[in-house]
């Protein structure tokens, strides 16, 4: 079965000096919450970005992902914490997103470091997002916390 998340961004003026707003449609968590170009090359305490939702998808999906797979194969998940920082810069092909470095750390009973790595590994490369990012660089450090 597909489910269909809708999200939505409205935007008025030039690059420069306009603005908008985006919404998650479908869960209403948030609605016409702001965004501007200028936050994305300045950081904002009240102004999203389209790379800060996008890290939220994916350390929310690389999280996800990984506790189906480590309770699969058997171990106990006490807390997965993932971060996403995703680098945007303006390149000579134009304004990109340059880079993911994806950061966890994880509290899993009865596992050993190396099962560790190569799980995250594993899940690094096939969570949904990552697999829709293949095109971006994505640097993984997780870390087991015990």
């Amino acid at each position: 079965m597909a489910n269909v998340s809708t999200a939505s961004a409205q935007w008025q003026g030039d690059l420069e000096n306009g603005s908008g707003t985006i919404s998650l449609d479908s869960s209403q968590v948030f609605t016409d919450t702001p965004y501007n170009f200028e936050a994305r090359a300045e950081h904002s305490a009240s102004i999203t970005t389209p790379e800060e939702l996008l890290g939220a998808a994916h350390a929310a999906c690389f999280s996800m992902a990984f506790s189906l797979l480590l309770s699969e194969k058997g171990y106990k998940v006490n807390n997965i914490y993932t971060q996403a920082d995703v680098t945007f810069a303006v390149t000579a092909d134009g304004p990109a997103i340059t880079k993911i470095h994806l950061k966890n750390q994880s509290k899993i009973a009865g596992i050993s470091d190396d099962e560790f790595q190569k799980l995250a590994k594993e899940i690094e490369a096939t969570c949904p997002v990552s697999k829709a990012l293949a095109s971006v660089p994505i640097e993984l450090d997780a870390e087991l916390v015990i």
